[in-house]
């Protein structure tokens, strides 16, 4: 995701190598997982955390925006907020499933929604799923039976299938945020649009937490310590290092890089958290990484996860 409010940050980068800047930002993104793990806190708590922490500067760049592009129109504030629903329900669900199936299989996981919002596009906008994506949604479907222990196998976790189904749901709300948030349509409004729909998706935290009992408004010093560099390393550092590279790559090399995510979630819960992955759950997050590599190839590699 792009904006032309992350120029200055494209400013002070732009002698860098562009694929080193998505390297790094996928990197920070994939230490997502492991700050919300780390911190031992329900998924309704890192949700709006992560949300109330990045929104002052998210609205920061949003004033910048705003000055150089004018005013939003109507579409583009109804729709970013109910996208935010489904980033709401994608940041609670995932980080529910990170201890019960591990940092690094909820992440790659998500990878569903490669799937989802194809077929989003075809119900709704009439368009026709990429010959890519349909020779890769079997192989992508075989791995998340087999990275989410669907199989029987032996799998990482102290309740793995519960873990692997919240993942599941939380990459098809992301799916819905992509997807809405595409319409939205134009250029110049992308760091508006994040701003309402972090509004949004903590709203959503709030909404699902405070009746469940699963929302800590008062985590503590350590536990919040985490959150905060969820929301500054995790979030808002990926983002501006992604948006900053993007644009000067092509969308395969963006696409590819962009895969460093799932995998880099994956090395770091092993070797930071001791996640110990059965062979079958790593061979099928190999399938989903293959897949999605191969369905993104000839897809724009835009669409990064704002983590």
């Amino acid at each position: 995701m792009t904006t032309t409010a992350s120029r200055p940050a494209r400013t002070l980068t732009g002698r860098l190598d562009p694929r080193l800047l998505a390297a790094l930002g996928s990197f920070c993104i994939a230490l997502s997982s492991v700050f919300i793990k780390i911190s031992h806190t329900s998924g309704s708590t890192s949700a709006f955390w992560r949300c109330l922490l990045a929104l002052p500067v998210l609205l920061l760049l949003a004033r910048r925006e705003r000055r150089q592009a004018g005013p939003a129109p109507r579409r583009r504030v109804l729709l970013p907020l109910l996208a935010g629903t489904g980033l709401g329900l994608d940041f609670v669900l995932w980080g529910e499933a990170i201890p019960r199936v591990g940092a690094g299989i909820a992440t790659v996981l998500l990878a569903v929604q490669v799937v989802i919002v194809p077929l989003l596009a075809f119900a709704f906008l009439a368009e026709r799923p990429s010959k890519r994506f349909l020779a890769a949604a079997p192989v992508l479907a075989g791995g998340i039976v087999l990275a989410g222990g669907f199989a029987g196998t032996g799998s990482f976790g102290p309740d793995p299938v519960t873990g692997a189904v919240a993942a599941l749901l939380a990459g098809a709300g992301y799916a819905g945020y992509l997807f809405l948030i595409r319409l939205t349509g134009g250029t110049g409004s992308q760091a508006h649009s994040l701003v309402l729909a972090t509004v949004s998706a903590g709203a959503v935290a709030v909404v699902l937490g405070l009746p469940t009992g699963t929302l800590d408004l008062t985590p503590g010093w350590p536990a919040f310590g985490w959150l905060a560099a969820l929301a500054g390393i995790g979030q808002l550092a990926g983002w501006l290092l992604i948006s900053a590279a993007l644009p000067r790559m092509s969308a395969t090399t963006g696409a590819t890089l962009m895969l460093l995510q799932p995998v880099g979630a994956v090395l770091l819960g092993i070797v930071l958290l001791g996640e110990t992955p059965g062979w079958a759950q790593l061979a099928g997050c190999a399938g989903v990484v293959a897949a999605v590599c191969f369905a993104g190839g000839g897809r724009s590699a835009r669409e990064g996860r704002p983590g």
